[in-house]
């Protein structure tokens, strides 16, 4: 299991605007091209492992200052989906 939490980690850290676009329609979270812009920038400042809950919030709460709660709500559901 572990080498799969490595390889989600690793994609999420190196995700493209387009790719974030992409998955937020697969599962029904709805963010503009723009907001999904501005979250790929805060995921790459800092490599973030989405199955340790501390990082995890840490990056929410980054996100809920460049965006606004609700996106922060939608980003840390779609990253549910991937884990």
């Amino acid at each position: 299991m572990k080498i799969v939490q490595q390889i989600v980690s690793k994609k999420v850290n190196n995700i493209t605007p387009k790719e974030l676009l992409k998955y937020s329609k697969q599962y029904n979270i709805p963010i503009t091209d723009q907001q999904a812009h501005t979250l790929v920038s805060v995921i790459r400042q800092q490599p973030v492992n989405i199955y340790n809950l501390e990082e995890r919030r840490n990056l929410i709460k980054q996100i809920a200052q460049v965006t606004d709660r609700e996106t922060a709500r939608r980003v840390n559901e779609l990253f549910q989906q991937l884990m």
